[in-house]
């Protein structure tokens, strides 16, 4: 069963340090963010990590991971790595199987053309113990193309089809949302 946290918060956009907060990130984790863009949530999570984990950045846009890597060389962390990588292709990240506590796809899932694709991608890199973390856009008033917004109905349907099930929403800013999932195992039939 999915809980509900209280959305009596005083940010109201996106603030990546409380999602971290929320994503229950610690010191030596592996943690993997897709569609990492601008990196706004790779340096808080390498500062929550520490430099016994790491970060991989990954995205499409070599320029945006020009950036970040230039960004994490100058701040001296070099448990940050960015990949390019398609995570609408399996095996597009780059990542190897099973190495990640947590992967974030943070205002990505509604740019993609192939979401199953990359919900599945996210669980090949996962422990069988990790945490996958979305956020999106929630379409409320105010907010820049709110018709691309992706409803939280479709995405936890979705998250379902992909073998992932809600652990709990945390509040990700009056403009966003965010679900915590965990993968689902199938345990064999007993005979």
């Amino acid at each position: 069963m999915m809980s509900r946290l209280s959305d009596n918060h005083t940010s109201t956009f996106a603030h990546p340090p409380s999602h971290i907060a929320e994503m229950n990130v610690a010191p030596g984790m592996v943690v993997v963010d897709f569609g990492a863009g601008s990196g706004a949530h790779v340096f808080p999570l390498a500062e929550a990590i520490g430099r016994d984990g790491h970060v991989y950045a990954v995205d499409i846009q070599r320029d945006l991971l020009t950036r970040i890597k230039n960004e994490a060389r100058r701040r001296d962390l070099h448990h940050v790595d960015v990949l390019w990588g398609d995570i609408e292709v399996p095996g597009g990240s780059k990542i190897a199987d099973t190495i990640a506590d947590i992967v974030l796809l943070s205002n990505v899932l509604f740019q993609l053309s192939d979401k199953h694709a990359a919900l599945s991608e996210a669980r090949r890199i996962l422990k069988p113990t990790g945490l996958f973390a979305i956020i999106e856009r929630n379409g409320a008033p105010g907010i820049l193309h709110r018709e691309s917004a992706i409803q939280k109905e479709d995405v936890l349907a979705r998250a379902l089809k992909a073998k992932f099930e809600p652990v709990r929403e945390f509040y990700a800013g009056s403009h966003h949302y965010g679900i915590l999932f965990r993968p689902i195992f199938l345990q064999p039939p007993r005979v």
